[in-house]
């Protein structure tokens, strides 16, 4: 390959992954081009890509950035998964590709300055919440007290409306009766 086509392929590269903070990196050897395409397909609807990288080029392409260390991670054969879904998708999308490929190596995860090696490590971080899921959390957990709060000064409320009901209810049903005195 040419010093041209080499700087060309490095600038696209560096295009794809800028932006990133994370990716996964697995191993394409031994997939076939019909389960290729599905993996590639499903990962596409959840806005994630795979690029088959060349490991020299790649790690030319992530120098100074927050990808930079990543590099760790590719030996062999290597494709990239990336995307601008969190990270913990995209270890979703990785663990669920394996489930459906046993032949798929996994070989790890990198974001923020850390590796997770292996299927433990990406089932580590694809246990991990989204973003979404996380800002859930939150106010899940801010309005929880406010709910228990309004329950705890409606129920007292409701009771004694409840009760008072009963109490006008035998009243209009009875009104032929008279107290003793």
């Amino acid at each position: 390959m040419s010093k041209r086509v080499k700087s060309l392929i490095e600038k696209e590269l560096t295009d794809k992954f800028q932006g990133m903070e994370g990716v996964a990196v697995i191993n394409p050897r031994g997939i076939n081009g019909i389960i290729n395409n599905q993996m590639r397909r499903r990962f596409r609807e959840k806005g994630v890509k795979m690029t088959v990288v060349k490991n020299t080029l790649a790690k030319r392409a992530v120098a100074n950035t927050p990808l930079q260390g990543f590099e760790k991670l590719l030996d062999g054969p290597s494709a990239v998964v990336y995307g601008k879904s969190s990270i913990a998708t995209i270890a979703r999308l990785v663990m669920d590709a394996k489930k459906a490929n046993e032949k798929l190596e996994i070989r790890g995860i990198f974001f923020d300055g850390e590796i997770f090696n292996g299927d433990q490590g990406v089932e580590k971080v694809s246990k991990m919440p989204t973003r979404e899921e996380a800002v859930a959390n939150i106010v899940a957990a801010l309005l929880g007290p406010g709910r228990k709060l309004a329950g705890a000064i409606k129920g007292p409320g409701g009771r004694l409306g409840g009760i008072l009901k009963t109490i006008q209810n035998k009243t209009e049903e009875a009104p032929g009766d008279a107290a003793p005195t």
